[in-house]
């Protein structure tokens, strides 16, 4: 029942934006269709409550308290999508810390490890080109006589997808790698955060590579967290430790290569001179 109604969810959000398209660009729809679509609609949404009773039912049936168990019924929406949806909520945050010049994540005391200076031209290239085709899609709707609703749809989305552009650079910025007294944090943006010991990492050293396919890759036990394809950092473990990936998938890695704007800082302070570097990194971008 879980799988159907994830299913019925999947297929009415496309449904329904389609329909919204076409009633915003004045098409006209036969009664029927309109009538079938709404009763589609409405039966899809009792089958995502009922489904989600069921879960909190069986949440509470285990012993779960109330919060947990409404927690539980998140099960409706698979993970990879859930995580989706909070990469852009931690967007926004990110912009609005980089609004007000902060940093997330970074306690006193500790070390910010920049990587957004290894992708910032490229991202900056690609915020422009997105700004060049909302400008050209607009141009291009004036001049066929568009229909003012489909006009709004189409600005609304390209508006978002610059946003969208604008919070992963905030991220990259203002999360980054932190070296702290009690572990190495590595990160990129909102899509991956790694905590690691530091009684876990055997040795910090630097080695260049210019040819990492993807921008986090988990292969025979060797993580690479890549910007701009480049890795210039590697960590190796003890024994290996668990790593989330962007979209939830788990894997175990005993070797950690990322990318860091200053990777002698990383590989000094982590071959034993933390105390050296305590202290030296505000609070403030």
């Amino acid at each position: 029942m879980l799988r159907v109604a994830r299913a019925a969810l999947f297929g009415m959000v496309p449904a329904e934006f389609v329909l919204v398209v076409l009633l915003v660009s004045g098409v006209s729809l036969p009664r029927p269709v309109v009538a079938v679509g709404e009763v589609l609609v409405a039966a899809v949404l009792l089958l995502e409550v009922v489904v989600a009773c069921r879960l909190v039912w069986e949440k509470r049936r285990d012993g779960a308290g109330w919060r947990a168990a409404f927690r539980g019924a998140g099960a409706l929406v698979p993970e990879p999508v859930r995580r989706i949806m909070g990469f852009d909520l931690q967007g926004m945050v990110s912009l609005a810390l980089f609004v007000v010049r902060r940093r997330h994540g970074v306690p006193p005391g500790a070390v910010p490890l920049s990587y957004a200076g290894g992708q910032l031209a490229m991202q900056l290239a690609f915020l422009f080109a997105m700004v060049l085709e909302a400008a050209g899609a607009e141009l291009l709707l004036r001049s066929i006589d568009a229909p003012s609703g489909l006009h709004a749809v189409i600005l609304i989305v390209d508006l978002y997808s610059i946003l969208i552009v604008l919070a992963v650079i905030a991220a990259c910025i203002t999360r980054p790698h932190v070296l702290s007294e009690d572990e190495l944090r590595i990160r990129y943006g909102a899509f991956f955060d790694l905590r690691v010991p530091r009684g876990k990492i055997a040795s910090v050293r630097l080695a260049r590579n210019f040819n990492e396919s993807g921008m986090v890759r988990v292969e025979d036990e060797r993580l690479a967290v890549a910007v701009s394809s480049q890795t210039n950092v590697v960590v190796e473990l003890i024994e290996p430790i668990t790593v989330v990936r962007p979209l939830g998938g788990r894997a175990r890695v005993r070797t950690i290569r990322f990318f860091a704007d200053d990777p002698k800082m990383v590989v000094d302070t982590g071959s034993g001179g933390f105390a050296a570097a305590y202290g030296t990194a505000p609070e403030r971008l």
